[in-house]
């Protein structure tokens, strides 16, 4: 198997998009994007699909009416499954399609960071594991006055040492109207021990952990700095 190698731009193959190309597109973009993650040229993907390269030139130009043995034939070479490659992935990433044309970025007060939070949601913790390595994890949370709260297990990859640094992220895309906005929290952890506050803190929405398990540590981070940013269309 040999890979395509760099090329210039005015190499690439005509209606060839190449790797900045949204997988969520038409089946041509798919099948270039997954074709070059593979390193395959096209003389080898046809190959792979029992087919001429004209024909997978055809198949790739079409917008419907495909042939749908042939489709199975490419997607099987892709190592993709079938419907991915006819409609794209049954869960993209927000952020696939086109920013705006005057996107306007500005930064967001403490009370409008807040606002936004709302009461709870979903959201991302930063730690540092006990290696040093910085570690990213999705947790539900509640704000609790102008703290944020989430649960646990002791000794989980989320679970930080009490009174350690850490920050919280979450944020919202939009992505009809191509806008959005994002909340930095950072600041120190504490464990929450006090028997009244975790009997209230279970009664509230969006406390079940969607992750399921008991989850009896519950986290308090002691914002030390709250900004947040918002892109709106000029």
């Amino acid at each position: 198997m040999h890979s395509d190698g760099p090329q210039a731009p005015s190499s690439r193959p005509p209606g060839d998009p190449g790797d900045t190309a949204d997988p969520t597109g038409t089946v041509a973009t798919r099948c270039a994007v997954r074709r070059r993650q593979l390193g395959l040229t096209r003389e080898e993907l046809a190959h792979r699909a029992g087919m001429s390269v004209a024909y997978l030139d055809r198949l790739e130009s079409l917008s419907d009416d495909f042939d749908p043995n042939a489709l199975m034939r490419l997607a099987a070479a892709l190592e993709m499954p079938y419907p991915e490659l006819l409609e794209g992935p049954p869960q993209a990433a927000p952020g696939k399609r086109e920013a705006a044309p005057h996107p306007l970025l500005a930064r967001l007060s403490e009370d409008e960071c807040w606002r936004l939070l709302g009461t709870h949601g979903i959201g991302r913790v930063g730690l540092t594991d006990a290696g040093g390595t910085p570690v990213v994890l999705p947790v539900n949370f509640l704000v609790d006055g102008r703290t944020i709260v989430y649960r646990t297990e002791s000794g989980d990859a989320a679970a930080p040492a009490e009174g350690g640094p850490m920050a919280f992220e979450a944020d919202h895309i939009d992505e009809h109207l191509s806008r959005g906005w994002s909340v930095l929290v950072t600041g120190t952890a504490e464990h929450v021990t006090d028997t009244h506050t975790i009997e209230d803190l279970v009664t509230r929405p969006g406390a079940r952990p969607w992750a399921g398990g008991r989850r009896d540590l519950w986290v308090r981070l002691r914002p030390g700095e709250v900004t947040g940013r918002t892109i709106r269309t000029g």
